[in-house]
């Protein structure tokens, strides 16, 4: 097989004067490289694309961090990127942290040090200072969906205050005015916005006539369960009349638990969920969901990291939003109960 070397020999030139031809950064007299070509063509000559990438100091490879595969809304999002990464003739090298903090650190070091052109990164968990000055040492890096505070990356996530909000006027609409919030206020800035906007939606439509009772945790099933059982614990006659579950995880979890203890949808207790990826509409009853437009969120992602230099912040946007809606399904219906404040209960 000809290589590099054979062609330049016979075209009777330097081999870097065939390298950079190649490449397009160099341009020749038309003789010159006409001899190229023919060169070229006679020998059968391949470029090696490993070498050629090489040359051009690229890899032609971006890295995706994601908390785990399993999950719908990160496979789907997964799927995007791959998707969007061929369409520009680009590999992946995906890595699943399983949702640890120390294997997202190992990643970010492997990323480092290894030949990616950028990494995609996404966690599913607060952010730690060590979290965000590893990202802030990569030369290429978006951060997507959950938000590391003190990294200086640009950032791309759906806007969840909005989904907050539209899911707290959709059940004060329907007259709810004692509910329950179900996410990670406490453990991640994406939970802190959907509260925000909740909050801020019952309020339009209720004033200050409203109750908010709160359960903070990670976006998990288990987590979920763990709100089912605290809820189905409490008094039948002071329970909230409404769930907003602020994930698919967090959905299934409370969905099995009310279903264990026979309370019915949305007859006792209306439900709405948040990213509508899994398969809601199957559900029994079929879930109201606020929708994340992850597919949308791993293309833009992608498009967003080639765009970017981290060494010059002023040349990205801080933040990206993409838009989220509201699909209406059977699982919110009025509530059975007129609303009787409970002094634990927070506004």
């Amino acid at each position: 097989m000809a290589n590099l070397q054979d062609v330049a020999t016979a075209a009777g030139v330097s081999k870097a004067t065939v390298s950079r031809y190649l490449n397009g950064s160099l341009e020749l007299p038309e003789r010159t490289a006409s001899l190229i070509d023919a060169a070229i063509r006679t020998l059968n000559y391949t470029p090696n694309p490993h070498a050629r990438r090489l040359s051009l100091g690229r890899s032609d490879t971006i890295a995706l961090i994601v908390p785990d595969i399993s999950s719908p809304f990160f496979a789907a999002l997964v799927g995007a990127v791959e998707a969007e990464a061929s369409d520009m003739g680009l590999a992946l090298a995906l890595y699943a942290t399983l949702n640890s903090p120390e294997r997202e650190l190992s990643y970010l070091d492997l990323v480092r040090t290894g030949h990616a052109d950028g990494l995609i990164f996404v966690t599913n968990h607060a952010g730690t200072d060590r979290l965000a000055q590893k990202i802030n040492h990569l030369p290429r890096c978006v951060v997507v969906d959950e938000d590391v505070v003190g990294t200086t990356a640009p950032k791309i996530f759906c806007d969840n205050r909005r989904g907050g909000w539209l899911a707290g006027r959709h059940l004060a609409q329907q007259g709810h005015r004692h509910v329950l919030f179900v996410g990670g206020v406490d453990e991640m800035v994406s939970g802190a916005r959907r509260f925000e906007g909740f909050s801020a939606g019952i309020a339009e439509v209720s004033g200050p006539d409203h109750a908010i009772d709160r359960i903070s945790g990670l976006y998990t099933v288990s987590a979920g369960r763990a709100a089912g059982q605290a809820f189905v614990a409490q008094d039948p006659a002071s329970r909230p009349t409404a769930i907003f579950a602020t994930s698919d995880e967090l959905l299934i979890g409370l969905y099995e638990v009310l279903a264990e203890a026979g309370i019915p949808i949305p007859q006792e207790v209306s439900v709405v969920g948040f990213d509508d990826v899994g398969p809601l509409h199957l559900f029994a009853p079929a879930v109201t969901a606020v929708r994340q437009p992850v597919r949308d969120l791993g293309q833009h992602a992608l498009k967003l990291l080639l765009a970017t230099d981290n060494a010059d912040p002023a040349n990205h946007p801080s933040e990206v939003l993409l838009d989220v809606t509201l699909i209406e399904r059977n699982s919110v219906a009025p509530p059975v109960r007129p609303f009787h404040r409970n002094p634990n209960s927070e506004e």
